[in-house]
């Protein structure tokens, strides 16, 4: 399932280049015009991450960014500004206000791709390593989403998106091809597959795939 990025912005046209791009790029997209449309869309969708224009009306991104922030759930939410607005005192401010990167107008498409993939990987480790801490091995854990939820499953305490990468692995692909499945770094998926050999007490790839078809994991 991809990942949903929310994009903001007064400008019809900026919304449609962004959106188009990373749309190509295999995210799902959804756009506002102005903070208080965002803020509706933040409810409905849940995204995963923000790109948010600073100069809009109603309500401008700096308030929008604050109301996000309040959210305890939402304080880990990725936000990337882009704005024309570049003095190093709007800058501070969006940063004190909770921003990751400030990206000034005008900007390249495939440079916001790149900050938009690093910042939803890191958003991924830091899961990823939060879970192994709080979720001993045995221990059930809650697993959303439209992946198949087993027995197994929830004895092991595998994640969505351990899941999604042992499906992956049972196809025989690599850890590069599984990572442009899933808009993550190889090295992001090795952490993900350590994380599984271990939860299956096996050793090696081999023995995962043949433990996750004898437990119906796939």
């Amino acid at each position: 399932m991809p990942l949903t990025i929310l994009v903001a912005d007064d400008d019809l046209g900026t919304r449609l280049s962004i959106g188009d791009y990373l749309e190509a790029t295999g995210y799902s997209v959804v756009t506002a015009e102005n903070g208080q449309e965002a803020m509706k869309l933040v409810d409905e969708h849940q995204p995963h991450l923000i790109v948010t224009d600073v100069t809009m009306p109603q309500m401008d991104g700096y308030e929008f960014v604050r109301k996000v922030r309040q959210r305890p759930a939402l304080r880990l939410l990725p936000v990337v500004f882009l704005t024309a607005r570049t003095e190093t005192h709007e800058r501070i401010r969006g940063y004190q206000l909770g921003c990751d990167v400030y990206l000034p107008k005008p900007f390249e498409l495939q440079e916001l791709g790149v900050i938009v993939r690093n910042l939803l990987e890191r958003l991924q480790m830091i899961e990823l390593e939060w879970r192994s801490r709080t979720t001993p091995q045995g221990n059930p854990s809650t697993v959303t989403g439209p992946t198949t939820v087993t027995t197994a499953d929830v004895a092991l305490g595998l994640t969505q998106r351990e899941q999604e990468v042992l499906n992956l692995l049972s196809e025989g692909l690599s850890n590069v091809h599984i990572g442009d499945r899933l808009h993550l770094s190889p090295r992001t998926i090795e952490k993900y597959v350590s994380s599984l050999l271990s939860k299956t007490d096996t050793s090696n790839r081999a023995e995962l795939v043949r433990f996750a078809v004898d437990h119906h994991l796939v």
